[in-house]
């Protein structure tokens, strides 16, 4: 495994990407002074976002599908925990965008290397909320696996 959003998992043969990149932002404050330097206030932690690129070989690598897999992901609207395979923890996140581009086409149209570009933004504001979060969706999807067992069983 190379990370996981949620409960999708980027591996070798779904969607291996090539390369990473991490933005942390820090909100500072200023105010100018006469006769001196503005003076600067810390206040607090700004946006963070990663992006992961990569380029699929449909007939070697993951294809199409998994791409869909993620804009099903984005289009619930919900935060979804990113964790590298070394267990690094980056916290609760949401797909912003996924883009595409397609090249080099078999004769019935498909796309025989695809490079993506997915862009997250973290929505969280520390690993305590984060980890409440996963409790709560978690709760949300063990509702809602009792509930389809129960109208499984009775027959509805």
């Amino acid at each position: 495994m190379m990370m996981s959003l949620g409960l999708f998992v980027f591996k070798l043969n779904t969607l291996p990407y090539q390369n990473t990149s991490r933005q942390v932002n820090y909100g500072w404050g200023t105010n100018t002074r006469f006769g001196q330097r503005p003076v600067s206030q810390f206040l607090g932690l700004g946006e963070e976002t990663m992006t992961l690129k990569g380029q699929l070989l449909p007939e070697v690598t993951g294809g199409v599908r998994y791409l869909q897999a993620l804009q099903v992901m984005a289009d619930s609207g919900r935060a979804w925990p990113l964790i590298e395979g070394s267990g690094t923890i980056y916290g609760m996140f949401v797909i912003k965008s996924i883009a595409n581009d397609n090249a080099e086409f078999n004769s019935n149209g498909q796309a025989r290397s695809i490079t993506f570009t997915l862009n997250l933004t973290r929505v969280d504001e520390s690993q305590a909320a984060m980890f409440g979060d996963l409790l709560t969706q978690a709760e949300g999807l063990y509702n809602k696996a009792s509930s389809a067992l129960s109208n499984f069983a009775s027959g509805a």
